[in-house]
């Protein structure tokens, strides 16, 4: 895969500069990582970061073999949210101009939130504000024991108004405000405990092993499936069981199993073998 955020050769796709604060890898196994890289400022985001996320992120959109996308911050802290001093110099800032700033942080998480291939937020250290919201748009989250967490823009007279429909699709709307209105900070525990994370480790080590069961079980998956059953999640969230409803799940699942993976894994279960796509042993 073409990795434009790290390899600043690529001519007209991304500057130098937004490859300083954003990393992108990946593997010929089809494993990616974007790391936010700001350790000094404890991953802040500011319009650069954003716009580095962005690009990282839609350009996993059509990344052809990527399987799987790790995301996580650089020096021990996941993301802090806003960086204070971006904020402070955009205090003043005409309404139009703030809410166009708003709109590059929605389009980078729906730009995460539509990556086709599995999600999943790696929590050291602080994820607060955006970095809350980032943990969110992921389709699963695991944080070390000591990590922190909070939507705090209460406190500064704001709203978590662009990170809300994640996080209250992530934890339900009555969590959701019970933490927006006090605006105050908790950890790991209560984090799994409210299913913004799925599982809490040890220490740094411990997300290392979670990385690679991760990888094992995403890569005994049909890859269309899981962006198919990724879409499925959104289609039917909040929908009543009626006819339409039935009638549509049904259309899915026959489009599927006549697809070529659908065909694929039925003949590598009948034949006690395993399918095509899956790439470790």
């Amino acid at each position: 895969m073409t990795n434009p955020i790290s390899d600043p050769l690529v001519e007209g796709v991304v500057l130098d500069d937004i490859a300083s604060v954003v990393k992108l890898q990946s593997t010929p196994e089809g494993v990616a990582v974007v790391t936010i890289d700001r350790a000094a400022k404890r991953n802040a985001l500011d319009l650069l970061v954003m716009e580095g996320l962005t690009e990282a992120f839609e350009t996993l959109h059509g990344a052809e073999g990527v399987r799987v996308v790790f995301l996580r911050g650089a020096g021990g802290n996941f993301c802090v949210g806003g960086d204070p001093e971006w904020l402070a110099s955009v205090n003043d800032m005409p309404e139009a101009d703030s809410r166009s700033d708003a709109a590059a942080a929605g389009a980078m998480l729906k730009a995460l939130a539509d990556i086709p291939a599995v999600t999943v937020a790696l929590v050291e250290g602080m994820a607060v504000g955006g970095g809350g919201g980032l943990v969110a748009a992921c389709d699963m989250a695991v944080a070390v024991a000591d990590a922190q967490f909070g939507f705090p823009e209460v406190k500064l007279g704001l709203i978590p108004a662009v990170i809300a429909p994640y996080v209250v699709n992530a934890i339900g709307p009555r969590a959701a405000k019970s933490l927006f209105v006090t605006g105050r900070i908790f950890d790991a525990a209560e984090a799994l405990r409210i299913g913004l994370v799925n599982e809490v480790v040890a220490d740094a080590a411990g997300l290392d092993h979670a990385m690679d069961r991760i990888v094992d079980h995403v890569m005994t998956s049909a890859p269309l499936a899981v962006a198919e059953a990724k879409t499925l999640v959104w289609d039917v969230w909040a929908r009543p069981v009626d006819h339409h409803l039935m009638d549509d799940q049904a259309k899915r699942f026959a489009r599927q199993r006549a697809s070529e993976e659908g065909r694929e894994g039925v003949a590598a279960f009948a034949e006690r073998r395993k399918p095509k796509w899956t790439r470790r042993d």
